[in-house]
């Protein structure tokens, strides 16, 4: 194979110095696909890309089953740099650590399975797929996937970017023993839900809690399109000013996850749409380490599901959705109608 490690450097300093601006992500996603895929064997290339209209571009999942694309495992170390800075064109560096530290699980889990190889933990086998042609001015989405990550970008007419549908989860949620005791990969989204829940009143919270029993799933699992949840719990609007800043902080953590740019236009969405439209639901132990626990928060453009049930309440599945804006799906579908028109 060809070496790569020459142009790794250049490209990795090109997406350094790209110049900020409204559509950042967009300039850095362009430059690391491109990258990415020019470090590839033409073998390599087949098994990483799909037309941006092929039924793959939906199939989304968070399980460890093998995935089409193109694995970290067996590629060289070139590539999988490239294939780590095409992810951090789309997350922010809290949304960057906590990828990595769910990959790095595997080791934990490959070490707690130890009598169950079949399970087959393998922190290399997380996948890169492009969809379509990176391009300046046209639609084309690119899919980061392995188990317990899914991360899914739409760039619809080169200027308008998705991250919808995403999933991150963890197992353990809090590792028991080992070097890395103590770790809570997504422990600042399950506190927060639980300061949430707490900060309510009595009458709040029996609006809000519609179930003794926590969920033993997210709702919407890996659903190609979702609708709003029933019940939906308690409105932002039935809440002081303190818990409306406790509700938002919970759907920044998730939406914070993302590059800072989209991060912002992501909440001034959200913001337009009605604050006090916002609910939040609760099932489960009200207390940290009582049991299983979910919630699910939305509004009228997204959905926030969090699920902490399996192996004993310490196994999370978390996922963010947009009712219009999963794989850009609204966008894109307006677009090809007006090409089609013409």
């Amino acid at each position: 194979m060809r070496s790569t490690l020459p142009r790794l450097a250049v490209a990795l300093s090109l997406l350094a110095v790209l110049p900020a601006r409204a559509h950042e992500a967009v300039d850095s996603m362009l430059a690391a696909a491109r990258a990415y895929l020019e470090a590839l064997t033409p073998e390599q290339k087949q098994k990483a890309t799909y037309p941006l209209t092929d039924a793959e571009r939906e199939n989304w999942n968070f399980v460890p089953i093998v995935r089409n694309g193109l694995s970290f495992k067996g590629t060289s170390t070139a590539v999988h740099a490239l294939g780590i800075a095409l992810l951090r064109t789309g997350v922010s560096h809290t949304g960057m650590a906590k990828a990595q530290a769910v990959m790095q699980l595997e080791v934990v889990l490959k070490e707690l399975e130890k009598a169950n190889p079949k399970q087959n933990r393998d922190a290399s086998n997380y996948f890169v797929t492009i969809f379509g042609e990176p391009s300046a001015d046209r639609s084309w989405g690119w899919r980061f996937e392995g188990h317990h990550l899914s991360f899914n970008f739409t760039i619809v007419d080169g200027k308008h970017v998705f991250f919808a549908p995403s999933f991150i989860g963890t197992n353990p949620a809090e590792v028991k023993a080992g070097p890395r005791k103590g770790e809570r990969v997504l422990g600042e989204e399950e506190d927060l839900g639980h300061a949430f829940i707490n900060s309510l009143d009595e009458a709040q919270r029996k609006t809000a809690v519609f179930a003794d029993k926590a969920l033993t799933e997210i709702v919407t699992t890996n659903k190609k399109r979702v609708d709003p949840l029933s019940p939906a719990g308690i409105a932002a609007a039935q809440l002081n000013a303190g818990q409306k800043e406790k509700l938002l902080a919970v759907v920044k953590s998730f939406v914070n996850r993302y590059h800072p740019l989209l991060a912002d236009e992501t909440i001034a969405a959200i913001t337009r749409a009605g604050v006090e439209r916002i609910t939040f639901a609760w099932a489960g132990a009200l207390r940290r380490g009582a049991g299983a626990t979910y919630y699910r928060v939305q509004g009228p453009t997204f959905l926030i599901e969090f699920d902490n049930s399996q192996n004993n309440a310490n196994h999370i599945h978390s996922t963010y959705r947009e009712f219009k804006g999963d794989f850009g799906h609204d966008l894109l579908a307006e677009h090809y109608a007006k090409a089609h028109a013409k």
